[in-house]
């Protein structure tokens, strides 16, 4: 349950910082926005760090899958852009693919 909270943290953060700075560039808020969004985006990579698997590489292919499905998620609350059905199928495939990286019996 750790892992999970870190990777969902993690995402938050990166996709929250990242869409400050998407709306600082695109959309003309104020150039602030993208200062805070690249403070968290920073934050970002330390909350990564947090993770107790021992492979950083894992780690953040693992956190790919859970990155895809939190920007399903983002795009639906806050972008209100309901995903369809493909967007639901590609982000269960991708969480599927990152379990077996995470958690795949290794000798």
């Amino acid at each position: 349950m750790k892992a999970i909270f870190i990777f969902i943290l993690a995402g938050l953060a990166e996709i929250g910082g990242g869409y400050l700075v998407w709306l600082s560039l695109r959309e003309g808020k104020p150039f602030y926005f993208g200062i805070l969004g690249g403070i968290i985006l920073a934050l970002y990579g330390v909350i990564a760090t947090f993770q107790a698997f021992p492979s950083f590489g894992r780690v953040y292919a693992a956190y790919g899958g859970v990155f895809i499905v939190l920007s399903v998620l983002w795009g639906w609350l806050v972008d209100k852009k309901i995903p369809d059905f493909y967007d639901w199928l590609g982000a269960a495939i991708c969480i599927i693919g990152a379990s077996v990286i995470l958690w795949a019996p290794r000798h």
